[in-house]
């Protein structure tokens, strides 16, 4: 099975997008390595961040943390006074969801790529969950195999 090694990850300014994410992450410092300002971000997977003039189509990055470290990624955001959204569309602005029976929040970084800390996999609460995902729930009931006890 192929492994993901690295992913490049285009910035207005390569050097400030990785220390953003490493100070806000408490991950090693960044590694320059020619034009590339290089994260690790898991023991095999390195953000390769590379500033460009070019227009920068924002992504999504998602990283799954425990809840002490979520307490400790959500405080650094709420220090720098960064706005923060319980959902990807960005219409719970200050919320934090609760999937899962988890916690999660979205915030930008500086180049408006879009990070989001989870503490539990979506999905991963089932239908058991107090806070079940809505996508789970749309899910099985298209398919017709949502348990009738079961209410969005």
């Amino acid at each position: 099975m192929p492994l993901l090694n690295h992913h490049i990850v285009w910035s207005r300014d390569a050097q400030v997008s990785a220390d953003f994410l490493t100070q806000l992450m408490g991950l090693d410092p960044p590694v320059k390595l020619g034009h590339f300002v290089m994260v690790r971000v898991a023991p095999d997977i390195t953000f390769d961040f590379m500033s460009t003039d070019r227009e920068i189509m924002a992504q999504h990055y998602a990283f799954l943390v425990t809840e002490e470290e979520f307490d400790v990624i959500f405080t650094r955001v709420q220090e720098r006074g960064l706005t923060y959204w319980s959902d990807p569309g960005h219409h719970d602005e200050g919320g934090i969801n609760r999937l899962d029976d988890g916690r999660g929040v979205y915030f930008n970084d500086p180049s408006g790529h879009e990070l989001e800390i989870i503490t539990r996999p979506y999905g991963s609460g089932g239908l058991e969950a107090e806070h079940p995902n809505p996508l789970l729930i749309e899910e099985l009931a298209e398919s017709g195999t949502l348990p009738r006890s079961t209410s969005c």
